[in-house]
C-alpha cells in the first residue's frame, strides 16, 4: 500500500504543479494590464495547502499567528515555506538558489517570494521590496540562520534582517518548526533538505515516507522599539524557538561551530516576550 500511495502522489504532484503554473501564467497577464490581482495571496495559501495534502503531511498547529508581525522561523527544509504557507496569506524570503530551480523558482517568485543572495550586506538588495510588504500590512516570513539545519539544533539568528520590523514599527512573532514521524515526538530525518541535497531527490523521498508530521508553533509575539539593538531581538526570538521546541538551553554552544551565537537561551514557553529597551542602537 506504501508504494501504491507513493505512485499515486507523482501525477498528482505533476497536475498540481501545472496548476500552479496556469494561475502564474493568469497572474502575469492580468499585471501586465495594471495592478496585481488582489486574490494572489488567497490562491497561493491554497496551492499550498493542497501541496502538503498531496504529499501526505499531517500538520499540527500550535498557538496563533497574529497580524502586523514579522515572522522569524527555524529552518529544517523547504518544506517550511508550504506548511507555513498553508496557514494564512503569508509572503515569504528565500535564499536566492530556490529562484533558479526549474518552475518551482518561477512559481514562488511570481507569488510574490523575495530572494536574498548570500554574504554580508546583502539584505540592501531586497530591503526595498520587503519594507514596502510591510507597509502594506502583508505577512512575511524570515529565516535568519540564512541556511537550514537538520531539526536537532538552532543555529545562530542574523542580526540584520530584524531592522525590519524595527524600521515598519511592527512586532515580531516566533515560529517554531520540528517534522516528526508519525504520532510521537521523534525528530524526523528525511524531512530535514542540508548538505549538497537536490530538491527532486529530496522530493522523491518525501513521496515514499509516509506519516511525516510538521509541528508549527506560533509563540507570543514580541513587541519591539527603534532602539531595541537587534542582536538582542535575534537572540531573544531564537531563545524562545528553543525553548518551545525542547532543546537544552545550551544546544548552540554544544553542536555549533565557535563562530555561532552562544547565548543561552533562557526563555520558557508561555512566557512573555517583551524586551527591555535599551536605549541605545547596535551596528551589528
Amino acid at each position: 500500500m506504501r508504494n501504491r500511495g507513493s505512485v499515486l502522489r507523482v501525477p498528482l504532484i505533476l497536475a498540481h504543479l501545472i496548476s500552479g503554473a496556469m494561475v502564474a501564467l493568469g497572474i502575469i497577464v492580468l499585471s501586465r494590464f495594471g495592478r496585481r490581482p488582489p486574490w494572489i495571496a488567497a490562491v497561493v495559501c491554497w496551492w499550498h495547502r493542497r501541496l502538503c495534502a498531496i504529499l501526505g503531511i499531517r500538520i499540527r498547529l500550535a498557538g496563533q499567528l497574529h497580524p502586523d508581525c514579522l515572522l522569524v522561523a527555524n529552518h529544517i527544509s523547504w518544506l517550511d515555506i508550504p506548511i507555513v504557507g498553508a496557514q494564512g496569506e503569508i509572503g515569504f524570503l528565500a535564499k536566492a538558489q530556490i529562484r533558479g530551480w526549474p518552475l518551482i523558482g518561477w512559481l514562488a517568485e511570481v507569488a510574490g517570494t523575495h530572494f536574498i543572495q548570500r554574504g554580508a550586506n546583502r539584505i540592501q538588495d531586497v530591503s526595498a521590496a520587503l519594507r514596502k510588504d510591510l507597509a502594506l500590512g502583508r505577512t512575511l516570513l524570515i529565516f535568519p540562520e540564512g541556511t537550514t539545519s537538520d531539526g536537532t539544533r538552532v543555529l545562530r539568528f542574523h542580526p540584520r534582517l530584524f531592522a525590519l520590523a524595527q524600521e515598519a514599527g511592527q512586532r515580531i512573532q516566533p515560529v517554531a518548526l520540528a517534522y516528526r514521524e508519525g504520532q510521537g515526538d521523534t525528530p524526523d530525518t528525511v524531512a530535514p533538505f542540508i548538505n549538497d541535497d537536490t530538491l527532486v531527490a529530496h522530493l522523491l523521498r518525501i513521496i515514499r515516507h509516509p506519516n511525516l508530521v510538521a509541528d508549527i508553533h506560533f509563540l507570543p509575539p514580541i513587541a519591539v522599539t527603534q532602539y531595541e539593538p537587534r542582536h538582542v531581538l535575534a537572540q531573544m526570538s531564537r531563545r524562545a524557538i528553543v525553548a518551545s521546541l525542547g532543546m537544552p538551553a545550551d544546544i548552540e554552544r554544544s553542536h555549533a561551530p565557535a563562530t555561532h551565537d552562544n547565548a543561552r537561551p533562557d526563555l520558557h514557553p508561555g512566557q512573555p516576550a517583551r524586551i527591555p529597551s535599551t536605549g541605545v542602537a547596535h551596528a551589528a
